[in-house]
């Protein structure tokens, strides 16, 4: 790990923003503000050679800014994400320490699963005292919701967000006490979850929603019509099991 003595006290500052679900006109006026005055923009590298999503999001917004797309691979094997990780912290830090300021495009919000989080625990641990900034976005659940006409939740209601569902069973608990449960990445398990959903009389309470606010949206309701759907990653299912009315 470097040590301290190798940085600069004028290196640059790393800032994450939320590009928001897909549109980019839901950039916030912070993080266009950040992305125009930064001299690096990196964002994670797509799939195949193309453009992935927060790129897509943040062209319409850039100028003349040098652009770094950094390996995020699609493994859930930690090793191979560490040394990824390690590998993307190291090319921003090559900036950094040259005093340049670098932005990253994380989609959605930091906060919520944001793949800025690994690229920032990165930077910190092997550069310490550089410094960091988080400007928050919108996040899918909430674009989604927003595509449906429907609040997220009204009155007392319980929230629940399943990032990746591996299996039914974690949802069928779920169902018992929350009222309202988000699905992100439902498309490999969409069969299963519509079984059960049908067994618990909750399909016309039940949406998805793909790529929201992208040009290739698309809602499927009720379910009850959509017993087989073949669903992107970017696919979304919004539960509503609560008996709070909605207004």
């Amino acid at each position: 790990m470097p040590s301290n003595s190798d940085q600069s006290v004028h290196s640059g500052t790393l800032t994450g923003i939320g590009v928001g679900p897909g549109d980019p006109d839901l950039l916030t006026l912070k993080a266009l503000k950040y992305l125009q005055n930064a001299e690096v923009v990196a964002f994670p590298q797509g799939r195949d050679g193309q453009p992935g999503l927060a790129q897509r999001i943040i062209t319409p917004h850039l100028g003349q800014q040098q652009l770094l797309a950094l390996n995020f691979p699609y493994v859930v094997d930690p090793e191979q994400l560490s040394n990824a990780w390690q590998r993307a912290g190291d090319r921003v830090w090559q900036h950094l320490s040259q005093g340049q300021n670098v932005v990253f495009a994380c989609e959605g919000d930091l906060s919520f699963y944001g793949t800025f989080n690994y690229l920032a625990l990165s930077v910190e641990r092997r550069y310490p005292g550089v410094t960091i900034e988080r400007v928050p976005g919108i996040c899918s659940p909430m674009a989604a919701v927003s595509a449906l006409g429907l609040p997220l939740t009204v009155q007392s209601d319980k929230l629940v967000v399943l990032p990746a569902l591996y299996s039914v069973n974690d949802l069928d608990a779920v169902l018992t006490w929350a009222d309202v449960v988000v699905l992100l990445k439902v498309g490999s398990v969409y069969s299963q979850v519509w079984a059960l959903l049908q067994q618990r009389q909750l399909l016309e309470h039940s949406w998805v929603i793909v790529e929201a606010t992208q040009p290739g949206q698309r809602i499927y309701r009720p379910l009850t019509l959509y017993p087989g759907l073949t669903l992107p990653y970017f696919s979304l299912m919004v539960i509503r099991s609560g008996a709070n009315p909605l207004p």
